[in-house]
């Protein structure tokens, strides 16, 4: 992908100094905070969906033509990046055809038995489940044995006052 020099940053700072425009001006033109807009001239914030609605509707461009601006800039800054370039090394393109074998047909040889996630697990962490779920019972029946039975509160009648 080329470098390219239009980033969204290059492009607003350009246009502000074309309108005789400050951050802090165009912050009250567009209703968007004067360090937001700080941050989108020095780079270091993104072109969101809101904010390009606003500098479209401004400086008479499409929305598009800013979202577009930040897609490119995102994508040259990730072109550039050594760790990303890593793990894109190591994948590599899909092939048609090769995600799963073809199922046989309905009808011929024996009927196959559903299988559900529970029958997939392995032999251990089914015994395990089974004596999780065992445990539990067991630990409510004696928990509900352990607690003796509730008072009733007796509420003794008020002393008339004279």
């Amino acid at each position: 992908m080329p470098k390219t020099n239009k980033t969204p940053a290059s492009v607003l700072t350009g246009l502000m100094n074309e309108y005789n425009l400050n951050p802090y001006s165009l912050s009250k033109e567009i209703n968007l905070s004067a360090s937001a807009v700080r941050l989108l001239v020095i780079g270091k914030s993104n072109i969101t969906v809101s904010t390009a609605l606003r500098l479209s509707k401004y400086f008479g461009q499409s929305p598009s033509y800013w979202m577009d601006l930040q897609r490119d800039a995102d994508l040259a800054e990730a072109a550039g990046d050594k760790k990303l370039a890593a793990v894109l090394k190591g994948i590599s393109k899909a092939k048609k055809g090769a995600a799963k074998p073809k199922a046989k047909a309905a009808g011929k040889g024996k009927a196959k038995k559903k299988v559900t996630l529970k029958d997939k697990r392995p032999k251990a962490a089914k015994a395990g489940a089974k004596k999780a779920k065992a445990g539990a019972k067991k630990k409510t029946v004696k928990a509900k044995a352990a607690k003796p039975a509730a008072k009733k509160a007796v509420r003794k009648p008020r002393a008339k006052k004279v």
